[in-house]
């Protein structure tokens, strides 16, 4: 390994500081705020969309019901709040590589690509995953 790679760090190629307000967010973190997001988005679609299992009578989630909620909070509150509940809640934010507001088609096109799993889970040395270079975006410590 060069000397000059062992100098890199996550976010540096997009001119990102290294730790503190405005580097990438890390891995643990964004498992942690999407954890939050599908476990709200459960517990809202049990709530007010749950039906009584036909042998058991137990009651569960309808697991659309509660997908549509997922993809409905990442898209309103993205460009509303900067970032999903789970992302603000862990100190993170959305925004565009040149640091601008993310818009209102990049959340959408964003969360389609996450809803598909694989494009979340591959990421790049800037630990980007291909749904946020797809749209142009870095999730960053808020």
């Amino acid at each position: 390994m060069s000397a000059t790679a062992e100098n890199d760090y996550p976010g540096q190629r997009l001119g990102l500081p290294r730790e503190g307000r405005g580097s990438i967010a890390r891995p643990g973190r964004r498992i942690a705020a999407l954890l939050i997001d599908l476990v709200s988005a459960g517990l809202i679609g049990f709530a007010f969309f749950s039906t009584p299992d036909p042998v058991t009578g137990v009651p569960f989630a309808n697991p659309i019901a509660a997908n549509v909620i997922f993809f409905a909070v990442q898209i309103l509150f993205i460009p509303l709040i900067g970032g999903s509940p789970g992302h603000r809640i862990l100190g993170m934010r959305l925004q565009r590589e040149s640091g601008e507001w993310v818009g209102p088609w990049r959340p959408i096109v964003r969360t389609v690509l996450l809803g598909l799993i694989i494009p979340a889970v591959v990421f790049d040395a800037d630990q980007r995953g291909l749904h946020d270079k797809a749209v142009g975006t870095v999730l960053v410590r808020g």
